[in-house]
């Protein structure tokens, strides 16, 4: 289904306290996609269903991410040039808390594909077993976000610092 061309350009706002809820992903083999998200982002099992699904959650939420081999198992990533999510986001409490999944990333030697300081937000970004694109981010407080001359968000790509950003792990 597609939208008319005139409805593309109606203007719409979402109502206010309209957010995200969860991602459902793909995934190949479920033990290998667990060995990340629950073991090394920290995400609890809420539920399970054999090795076809898998729900995922932080502080006891139904599910925050869902994991499921319904028209995937032992498949591939998709390649180059195609369509799909580039990233999820996952949205850390505080500086110290994305240190702490830094350092377990680290330590397992799991490989970043980037870091970045946005201004308003600290990022770490990687992929799953399965080539899902991650972030891994915490936020600035809204006083501190970088504005233009106009008042205007002005937000920036610079380079992370790693070392600084580990050493508040503890």
């Amino acid at each position: 289904m597609s939208a008319s061309p005139e409805a593309a350009t109606r203007s719409y706002a979402a109502p206010a306290g309209t957010r995200i809820g969860h991602v459902h992903l793909k995934v190949s083999e479920m033990e290998r996609a667990l060995s990340f998200w629950r073991d090394l982002l920290g995400f609890e099992v809420q539920q399970r269903m054999g090795q076809q699904a898998v729900f995922l959650s932080a502080d006891g939420y139904h599910h925050h991410i869902g994991l499921n081999t319904w028209e995937s198992a032992g498949g591939h990533p998709p390649g180059p040039g195609t369509t799909g999510l580039y990233h999820v986001a996952i949205l850390y409490p505080d500086r110290r808390a994305l240190a702490g999944v830094l350092k377990r990333l680290a330590e397992a030697g799991y490989a970043l594909d980037g870091a970045s300081d946005h201004g308003v937000s600290e990022a770490l970004y990687l992929h799953d077993p399965d080539g899902n694109g991650v972030e891994l981010y915490r936020d600035r407080a809204p006083e501190e976000w970088p504005r233009d001359a106009e008042g205007n968000l002005a937000m920036v790509t610079r380079r992370l610092d790693l070392r600084a950003l580990l050493a508040e792990a503890g």
